[in-house]
């Protein structure tokens, strides 16, 4: 296995871990405490601050220097064509095991302006949240949502445009419906779901 694989791994452990947490009685000598565990608050934020420095460490030291050298480029069709993954579809597929691992935690990229429909907004709380996040990128947007009869807490970070690379990606591909994405712009929204029901 991958050190990438490892750290996703212990990344998902440790989500999992700090969601389940909550409530949990504890016993000192003869003295039994409630902890009322991390808030989910807090978790996200964890989490978040772990998603977002992998993505920029491989976004920096792996793809923007491959590229540089002229050893090899990221591309959309990256399996295809022996490229590296685009930062996006690195984020996504990390996501996608972490959710494989069964913590209960999700995460995932969604936009206002998504180049394939799937990545959109898929209520209107994450709608909700694109929108205060593109107008406040510093602040995330945060609440419970019900799915079904489970309660989750869902946080949504800006997902900012951090290199070229990304700025050239969804301004000159022809599923965009937007192209005028600047340095710094809000693409989207990272969105991190976790169970709050055992």
């Amino acid at each position: 296995m991958s050190r990438l694989g490892i750290h996703l791994g212990w990344m998902g452990i440790l989500c999992g871990c700090l969601v389940v947490t909550n409530w949990v009685p504890l016993t000192f000598g003869e003295k039994t405490l409630i902890d009322p565990g991390i808030p989910p608050e807090q978790v996200a934020l964890y989490a978040h601050s772990i998603i977002e420095a992998d993505r920029t460490v491989y976004t920096t030291h792996v793809v923007n220097r491959m590229q540089d050298k002229g050893i090899v480029n990221a591309a959309e069709h990256w399996e295809q064509q022996n490229a590296l993954p685009l930062p996006a579809q690195f984020l996504q597929r990390a996501g996608r095991l972490v959710a494989e691992k069964g913590s209960g935690i999700r995460y995932r990229l969604i936009s206002l302006w998504p180049i394939y429909r799937r990545n959109g907004p898929a209520t209107d709380f994450e709608r909700q949240g694109l929108e205060t996040v593109s107008k406040n990128p510093d602040t995330p947007y945060m609440g419970q949502v019900i799915s079904g009869k489970k309660r989750y807490f869902q946080a949504i970070f800006a997902d900012k445009a951090v290199t070229k690379a990304c700025i050239h990606c969804h301004n000159s591909h022809p599923l965009s419906p937007k192209r005028d994405f600047k340095l710094n712009s809000v693409l989207g929204g990272i969105v991190i779901t976790i169970p709050l029901d055992q």
